[in-house]
């Protein structure tokens, strides 16, 4: 305990982070990278895979597409518009020279494989015998192109249309993006091949020297504990680390600025959620979850210069090709912000519809701060009624965490029937995916605390995280909205929301290597060999301090 006391805050990251991996998962990105290291590697979460019959790009993408946003379905060719598109004059504008309008170029998918003379030669003397090799007896080594078999992160979703690939993102709006066209498998085996694939090539990791390290997994409060479950097996079994621990996002973020009781609001891709802190603790029931995030302000972005008739004449398709996604998220980034009046801006809009030539055209983006207004409005990004994911992965297995082993007519398990049939869920795990704005998601998780000296200070203590935390202008409205939002009969003057020194996307990265250095007991961390042999149900004997977050009070082992 002295040496905590008189030790330098880096030398303690660099000596006790070294064989730490903290791994962040989003719906969108991976955040993983080494505890001693300053920002972590933020890739897609997603893989392509070559297929060997012939076709084109196809995306699995089976949550996004229940969606079904209005304004994507509508036809905006130049036959429907009765009025050419109002391009306008772009000299008289606002220059901004200092945005990236620079265009994405396709992905290489084919691979040079070198073919040894040995294996040449037995070829030829298979199909001829008689044939002699050279003069001097060898054969130099020729080079044959063939497609890669796997393409990962941002080169995935750079991949030309006519590529005969299959697109999977195994995550989605918060949850595993299972299907039937994906199955559970499926989704776990690519999990587990991104997250190897980063080990091996990002952080340089040999597979042999895993048992060496140890990982910490900061999940948002949207997981399943199934899902958790699933992600610990990959973690331990698969991936071969010694020890794992489960940390809260929301608990990370909040640690991640220093902050021990705030009011979290991590707005991701795809979902937003809201959870309050209160002396290092989450408390569960102001846990909301709102389902929409970045990806659905870049597709509202489009809508909007769709109506007023400013996008250009392309066919610009982001459910269907990554690539006009990744452009849209680029504008989005650049340009979007919040202000006052008016705002529109000069940027350089590609086309991707052909791949053998990249069509570009400089053009006037007009509502610049319509498309971030939809935090505060839904309508703006979603419908009025959000189909849950499909979830008939439950019903051939059991909760992790529910005692179904001892049934009335003896047989261990189920007793045939679904474990989630008649699951209720406890009291202490809320989650709520309401279809409201932001600044009432904020006001109702902190009045529902109940007590006034905790609300206040959660009101000056409003956090905010994720990418689109760092849109211009969003601070100081959330302020004022939420202010002028709480009832009048609560005894509060003051809302603040606090600015980080660091990017907001890599908060809550950065409080999972922070809890994980100051963790010195290590009592809730998982061992590799207790999880494959006798892993995890409810019961008297073993605590998990992080119990309510996989839906648990005590845990222990058990023999299977």
């Amino acid at each position: 305990m002295d040496y905590l006391k008189t030790v330098v805050p880096s030398q303690l990251m660099a000596e006790r982070g070294a064989n730490l991996v903290v791994i962040n998962p989003g719906s969108t990105n991976v955040r993983m990278g080494l505890a001693s290291q300053d920002m972590p590697f933020n890739v897609p979460h997603c893989i392509a895979r070559h297929k060997n019959d012939a076709g084109k790009l196809s995306v699995r993408d089976q949550i996004a597409s229940l969606l079904k946003i209005p304004f994507l379905n509508e036809v905006s060719s130049a036959e429907n518009q009765p009025l050419p598109p109002k391009m306008g004059r772009v000299d008289g504008l606002s220059s901004q020279q200092n945005k990236d309008d620079s265009k994405l170029t396709w992905t290489d998918v084919m691979d040079k494989s070198i073919k040894s003379s040995t294996s040449i030669e037995s070829s030829d003397a298979d199909e001829d015998p008689s044939q002699s090799t050279s003069d001097d007896g060898k054969r130099p080594n020729s080079e044959e192109m063939k497609y890669k078999e796997m393409i990962f992160g941002e080169d995935a979703l750079k991949i030309p249309p006519s590529a005969s690939y299959c697109l999977s993102r195994p995550i989605r709006r918060g949850h595993f993006n299972i299907s039937q066209n994906y199955p559970l498998h499926q989704v776990l085996e690519d999990l587990r091949t991104i997250w190897n694939w980063m080990l091996t090539e990002k952080l340089l990791i040999n597979p042999k020297d895993r048992n060496l390290y140890s990982v910490i997994l900061v999940l948002g409060e949207t997981f399943d504990n199934r899902e958790i479950k699933e992600m610990l097996s990959i973690v331990l079994g698969d991936l071969g680390f010694s020890t794992a621990v489960v940390h809260q996002e929301a608990l990370a973020a909040a640690f991640g600025n220093g902050l021990s009781t705030t009011c979290v609001v991590n707005i991701g891709a795809q979902v937003t959620q809201v959870v309050c802190v209160e002396d290092g603790v989450a408390l569960p029931h102001t846990a909301l979850a709102l389902p929409y995030g970045g990806d659905d302000i870049s597709r509202c972005l489009l809508w909007v210069q769709h109506r007023h008739r400013t996008w250009p004449s392309f066919k610009t398709e982001p459910m269907k090709r990554p690539m006009d996604m990744l452009m849209l998220n680029k504008i989005k980034e650049a340009y979007s912000q919040i202000r006052s009046g008016s705002f529109d801006a000069v940027a350089h809009v590609h086309s991707y519809e052909h791949e053998k030539s990249v069509g570009q055209q400089k053009t006037r983006l007009s509502a610049l701060s319509v498309p971030p207004m939809g935090l505060l409005y839904p309508r703006l990004l979603i419908p009025e009624e959000y189909p849950p994911p499909p979830r008939p992965w439950f019903q051939d297995c059991d909760d992790m965490l529910e005692d179904t082993w001892q049934t009335n007519d003896g047989v261990s398990g189920n007793g045939g029937l679904g474990a989630w049939d008649s699951y209720q869920m406890l009291p202490t795990r809320l989650k709520k995916f309401d279809n409201i704005g932001l600044v009432e998601a904020i006001v109702s998780s902190v009045l529902s605390t109940g007590r006034v000296d905790l609300q206040r200070k959660l009101f000056c203590s409003i956090q905010l995280v994720g990418g689109v935390a760092s849109t211009a202008g969003l601070a100081p409205v959330l302020e004022q909205r939420v202010l002028n939002t709480i009832p009048s009969n609560q005894p509060v003057e003051r809302v603040v929301v606090l600015q980080s020194g660091r990017n907001p996307l890599f908060i809550p990265w950065k409080g999972g290597v922070i809890l994980g250095v100051l963790d010195i007991g290590r009592d809730a961390w998982i061992h590799r060999e207790d999880w494959i042999k006798n892993g995890v149900h409810v019961g008297s004997g073993r605590k998990y301090k992080d119990s309510y977050f996989l839906q648990s009070q005590i845990m222990c082992y058990y023999n299977t």
